[in-house]
């Protein structure tokens, strides 16, 4: 596919909102950020987006192919209605696909935000060499997408990937989706922010320094301000973070026990602002996975950097144009 075609790409996250000009060899060519107001509903989320993508419009001489919108959530495979996301309240079977292309006349993909991140890694990034792959982001959620014999996986009814949800203590806290111990639950950024405001709570003494990074108010303690205590050496946050090292670690493993992949693509706010995790999690994985299971296991972080969900779900757009057009080639 020649490379003067372009699509917009949209990665739509429970705090912030990214959108961008992207061409058909993954290039983001220009993007407009925001943050997401979920007080507003899903109407007002939808303008915003509608918004940018139009301005992104502006000025360029090359039409858009299409416009393809990643999320953390279950999605209908077909209509792109959102049946369920968790880290954006009242979202609830909202026909996001339908609403957005009677708007903007162009065709329109919503698929998980985590496997369009997994598209673009393996089509764009550090996956591209591989035809088996598991690529975990550790965001406001965890999620997930894998590649297995050069196939992205959807399962039988699209929800493939939501490892966020999977439980990896029993007797946990309590999660988004009404189970107890899932990961994300733990060791999502949500998850984080959670823990670390109960623990200030408990104790605002030993909070002092988190308390300090969110003006001095509990309820805006997010997992960034745990993050940044922590590379200052934050005795609470220290042991905050090793709780979600463990659990990482835990459900890593888990992965690669049961994918069996070439790679194992880490990424998401949580690795960029602590990148020392990787090795923590590469050490745990290789002592305790199954042998044969890291045999010639590569693990790395994401090589597209803060623009990967653009860049995935944009991918999407251009593969989808491809089936339609009857072309063959899976970009690889």
């Amino acid at each position: 596919m020649a490379a003067i075609l372009e699509a917009i790409g949209v990665d739509l996250g429970g705090t912030k909102i990214e959108v961008g000009r992207v061409d058909a060899t993954g290039h983001v060519l220009k993007r407009i950020g925001f943050a997401t107001d979920t007080e507003g509903g899903p109407q007002q989320i939808q303008n915003k987006i509608i918004e940018a993508i139009q301005e992104l419009q502006n000025g360029s001489k090359i039409p858009l192919v299409g416009v393809g919108i990643g999320l953390a959530g279950q999605i209908d495979p077909l209509h792109g209605i959102v049946h369920f996301a968790p880290n954006l309240p009242d979202w609830e079977d909202i026909p996001l696909q339908e609403n957005m292309q009677k708007i903007l006349g162009l065709p329109v993909k919503v698929i998980n935000d985590v496997r369009a991140i997994a598209w673009g890694e393996w089509l764009f990034g550090a996956g591209k060499s591989t035809q088996d792959l598991v690529c975990v982001f550790v965001g406001t959620g965890i999620g997930g997408g894998v590649v297995c014999a050069g196939k992205l996986l959807k399962g039988h009814s699209n929800t493939f990937g939501e490892v966020g949800h999977m439980v990896v203590d029993l007797d946990g806290p309590s999660c988004t989706c009404g189970n107890r111990g899932c990961w994300e639950s733990i060791a999502g950024g949500w998850g984080i922010a959670k823990q670390a405001r109960e623990a200030v709570l408990n104790d605002q003494v030993a909070g002092a320094r988190l308390l300090k990074l969110s003006e001095q108010k509990i309820e805006n303690i997010s997992a960034k301000n745990v993050g940044e205590a922590y590379l200052q050496n934050d005795p609470l946050a220290i042991s905050l973070i090793k709780k979600v090292q463990k659990a990482l670690i835990a459900g890593c493993i888990n992965l690669v026990n049961l994918y069996n992949p070439e790679f194992l693509i880490l990424g998401g706010g949580l690795i960029d602002g602590i990148p020392e995790i990787v090795a923590v999690i590469e050490d745990g994985v290789r002592k305790k996975a199954l042998k044969a299971a890291t045999q010639g296991l590569k693990i790395v972080t994401a090589r597209l950097g803060k623009q990967v969900g653009v860049i995935g779900a944009a991918a999407v757009v251009f593969d989808f144009l491809l089936k339609e057009s009857n072309k063959k080639g899976e970009w690889k």
